[in-house]
């Protein structure tokens, strides 16, 4: 099955998402999609489609009670449906939030998950550096900041951990990785530095 344009796609997302950080997050997770898209040798424009629509219903339906068939993702997933977007893309946004209960059984669902928190801590990581590039930022120093609980509070450590063994990659090779997709996106993403 086709899927929509990429312009069309980012429409999309920012008719419903008002937020520049979760705006930068998609994005994020749209570079790292489409990095390991080529390197697992898949359908790049999938994977990035997938990556940067994942969020997209979240600023509307928050779904603070963790609801498995109530507002995000789920709510998202629907209307993303309703617009004619493949079942795979749709299985893959399911399975990016473990209370949906919903099998990563794709290669690309796998990936979503793993990169989908880690962009989240590289994003803070390179925020906290004086010169706020992800230039500046290595996997040592990512994985230095994992052990505080303080830190990035928000983000979940075991999915980031989790997300990497799922996928079988080692986790610093991961980390690396995802890394260097955002430092070739970081003018979109905010984070060339000062």
């Amino acid at each position: 099955m086709t899927i929509p344009p990429r312009a069309d796609t980012l429409a999309l997302m920012h008719e419903y998402t008002a937020s520049e950080s979760l705006r930068k997050h998609m994005l994020a997770v749209e570079a790292a999609m489409r990095a390991y898209a080529r390197k697992f040798g898949e359908d790049e424009e999938r994977w990035g489609t997938t990556g940067l629509i994942h969020d997209f219903d979240y600023e509307r339906f928050p779904n603070n009670a963790h609801s498995p068939t109530e507002e995000h993702p789920s709510e998202g997933v629907r209307i993303l449906r309703g617009k004619g977007y493949p079942e795979d893309i749709l299985q893959a946004i399911l399975g990016h939030a473990q209370y949906c209960n919903t099998p990563r059984e794709s290669q690309m669902a796998k990936t979503l998950f793993a990169v989908d928190e880690l962009t989240g801590l590289v994003t803070a990581t390179a925020l906290v550096r004086p010169s706020k590039s992800v230039h500046e930022v290595e996997a040592k120093s990512v994985r230095k900041k994992m052990k505080d609980k303080a830190f990035a509070r928000g983000v979940s450590r075991d999915d980031v951990i989790n997300g990497a063994a799922e996928l079988g990659v080692d986790l610093d090779e991961h980390i690396s990785f995802v890394i260097e997709s955002m430092k070739a996106r970081s003018s979109d993403l905010g984070l060339s530095g000062s």
